[in-house]
């Protein structure tokens, strides 16, 4: 099984439903992202097999927005599009940033990251950097700790200089509790915001969409 004809629906993901060779009929999900097209299919092929059809699926399919903090859309305010996403791993944060360009192309692109574990930091700063990198504007927060002490050596800055060394440096870094105050300064109208990470930078996100509506006329 396989999908054919993506094609943006909104922020969210529109295609073709290939089964056996044969089109099986269109689906449309609410979030962007091959890889969210590829769970698609998968619930498709469970349903085909119970002996549902894609139509019969299709309306069940377009109601699911997606799991909490997987591009969860937080609100837009002012033409800001602001959504968070749990990606903590380099690979995952590719993704996430190609969904984004995927869903809107013409928006400008700002990612507010927080990297989480020194560990992982340390051993993925240059990965980081290159996913990063792809992205217009890029906020830096402090390492989330987790369940982790300190590192000697191992800080934030580890990626930002991979982002310099690409020349993308960030835009802005500190600590967590300061970064909506930061996007509220570097944000304009047609921007699509992503605050990233698995730690408490999603808290960021929901208090930038409160100060951006309060702020603003």
């Amino acid at each position: 099984m396989t999908a054919r004809g993506l094609r943006r629906d909104g922020i969210g993901t529109r295609f073709e439903v290939i089964y056996d060779g044969t089109s099986a009929g269109e689906a449309v999900i609410a979030v962007p992202g091959e890889h969210n097209v590829r769970n698609a299919l998968a619930a498709v092929a469970v349903g085909l097999a119970l002996g549902f059809t894609v139509p019969q699926m299709a309306p069940g399919l377009a109601r699911f927005g997606g799991v909490e903090r997987r591009f969860q859309l937080l609100g837009e305010h002012h033409d800001i599009m602001v959504v968070d996403d749990y990606a903590h791993h380099p690979t995952e944060v590719r993704a996430t940033i190609q969904a984004a360009r995927a869903a809107a192309p013409e928006r400008r692109l700002v990612v507010a990251f927080q990297p989480h574990l020194f560990s992982r930091t340390r051993d993925f700063a240059g990965e980081f950097a290159s996913a990063l990198s792809a992205a217009d504007e890029v906020l830096l927060c402090d390492v989330y700790p987790s369940r982790e002490q300190p590192m000697p050596g191992v800080t934030s800055a580890l990626v930002a200089d991979g982002l310099r060394a690409s020349g993308r440096a960030p835009c802005w870094e500190g600590p967590q509790a300061r970064l909506a105050e930061a996007l509220l300064g570097v944000t304009r109208a047609g921007d699509l915001v992503i605050t990233m990470g698995a730690g408490d930078v999603t808290r960021s996100g929901h208090e930038f969409v409160a100060r951006l509506g309060a702020a603003r006329p």
